[in-house]
């Protein structure tokens, strides 16, 4: 008889590609899995070999949205019987916890960031600390846990001794799908950004940059909280011909388009230790693609740039440091092949398929 997985999730299921991943790798080990998360607006209907549910809610933002989300996650776990409980984030760890404990159901907890020091929390004291309040709670009494990158891990296992391990948010070195041809609103050389559209991911600067850099647009590819703001400041700033918006593309199409850049921007800010400790899958998406690396100094990132030769480190967030980073790179061609040999060798290691093994030793 198959053993029976449960995996909760309050991000967007259509994009969450982690959850995505590990659910396939569950499938692939003989688990019956289902992925519990919740209908937005934009949401893209998706079809998966692993069974999904997702539940529309009253309220989709702040703590009525926690509160309703756990409530409810609650309630539908508690008549039901699994092998083991997957919560992603600590927004599903409440209900997730509390049921384990009851119906004596394993419990793994995969952290995607340092949740209680996310940007959007900087500056709101009472609401960061009511979710510091939640990780003081849980995460000592927790011991089968794991997130994305060593510093992260190591920041939690300081706190808890809790022995979090990491398994990277890689992508898989195969790819079964067949390519499609697609093309950017531009002809000039460009740079990507794909991903959430938050603050603090470096989009402003790299926007001003553009004033100091000749036939070099910025394509952008993603959806979120700042997307009309940043169509504002593109105005504002008079670049409405260099920055193009595609907004959101589907994950199975995405490296079509990340193939097509000449250069992939991970330049997220230092805004909290969350950002500080990240290791976006972003950086992986471009090394998988091939395509030069253009970076902040943040230890996680920069220590993969670094060690595997794929990119080049700005100084600092200036637009005049970000600039001359990219023409430099720009105008030196054996560096750009140089890199591009590089990352052929470090996708064959940052793989999925190598990654995914460390599930074994959470889920058995």
């Amino acid at each position: 008889m198959k053993k029976k997985i449960f995996v909760a999730v309050t991000n967007d299921i259509s994009t969450d590609y982690r959850v995505h991943k590990v659910a396939n790798y569950l499938l692939k080990k003989k688990f019956s899995v289902l992925v519990y998360g919740r209908t937005l607006s934009h949401t893209i209907r998706v079809k998966r070999d692993y069974n999904i549910i997702r539940k529309k809610h009253f309220f989709n933002h702040n703590f009525w949205f926690y509160a309703e989300y756990n409530i409810r996650l609650f309630f539908f776990l508690l008549p039901k019987r699994y092998d083991y409980i997957l919560a992603n984030d600590l927004d599903t760890l409440p209900a997730c916890f509390f049921i384990s404990r009851l119906k004596k159901i394993n419990l793994v907890y995969d952290s995607h960031e340092l949740f209680s020091e996310g940007p959007e929390l900087q500056g709101r004291k009472f609401v960061q600390s009511f979710w510091r309040k939640l990780e003081d709670y849980f995460l000592p009494k927790i011991k089968n846990a794991y997130t994305v990158s060593q510093s992260i891990s190591e920041f939690y296992n300081l706190k808890y001794q809790n022995k979090m391990g990491v398994i990277k948010n890689v992508p898989y070195l195969k790819n079964n799908k067949k390519p499609i041809k697609v093309s950017f609103p531009t002809k000039n050389k460009t740079i990507l950004y794909q991903g959430v559209l938050n603050p603090g991911r470096g989009i402003k600067p790299m926007i001003k940059a553009l004033k100091h850099l000749n036939n070099l647009d910025l394509i952008i590819i993603g959806y979120g909280k700042v997307e009309e703001e940043l169509k504002a400041f593109v105005a504002q700033n008079q670049m409405e011909k260099r920055v193009h918006f595609l907004g959101r593309i589907d994950r199975d199409k995405l490296i079509n388009y990340t193939k097509l850049a000449d250069l992939g921007m991970v330049l997220e800010e230092p805004m909290g230790l969350s950002f500080k400790y990240s290791l976006p899958n972003k950086l992986f998406d471009y090394i998988h693609a091939e395509l030069p690396i253009i970076a902040g100094n943040l230890p996680q990132i920069s220590k993969i740039v670094k060690h595997y030769d794929v990119g080049e480190i700005v100084e600092d967030y200036s637009p005049e440091s970000i600039a001359k980073t990219i023409e430099n790179l720009l105008n030196d061609k054996f560096r750009q092949d140089k890199i591009k040999s590089n990352q052929k060798k470090a996708k064959e290691e940052l793989c999925w398929e190598k990654e995914s093994k460390k599930i074994d030793i959470y889920i058995k």
